[in-house]
């Protein structure tokens, strides 16, 4: 069983005249994002690497994340999340390696919102500072192809 955790970016901050890729979060984001770094710690345990778009936004929401965390796994920033449509970022879950059993992608919408019904068949929101736990069957390079179960969603996740 592998298990890919999506965690949208929290609510950002449009106060500036930052590019978008520079925006920061808000306060309402920075206090927000460790609820959800809460809640993986109580229930998901251990996560193999985290895959983050170079957003600025993401790459706070994910630091803030993973401060709750008693063991913070490795990082990887990946271009192709930043804007990345739900075939895009299907294509980086099935380039994972087999090793990996949890996966946590740190993104943005839409696409993190349609890649659920793509691997799961089922619709699940993602406002800003939510979670999707996934569990899938087989290795990631068939996601999509596979039996893949929404385990919990929200903000909080309901389990």
């Amino acid at each position: 069983m592998s298990t890919l955790i999506l965690l949208r970016h929290g609510k950002s901050d449009w106060s500036g005249r930052e590019p978008d890729q520079l925006r920061p979060l808000a306060r309402r984001g920075r206090r927000q994002v460790p609820v959800a770094g809460r809640w993986l710690a109580d229930n998901v345990g251990f996560i193999d690497l985290a895959v983050v778009s170079p957003a600025e936004r993401t790459r706070e929401t994910w630091r803030l994340a993973a401060a709750e965390l008693a063991v913070p796994p490795p990082v990887r920033e990946d271009d192709r999340v930043y804007a990345g449509s739900a075939p895009s970022l299907l294509g980086v879950v099935r380039e994972l390696p087999g090793e990996l059993a949890t996966v946590v992608l740190v993104g943005h919408n839409p696409g993190l919102e349609d890649l659920v019904p793509l691997l799961t068949g089922e619709r699940a929101p993602m406002p800003t500072s939510a979670l999707a736990v996934i569990t899938m069957s087989g290795p990631w390079s068939t996601s999509g192809h596979q039996s893949a179960v929404l385990r919990a969603s929200g903000r909080p996740p309901a389990t």
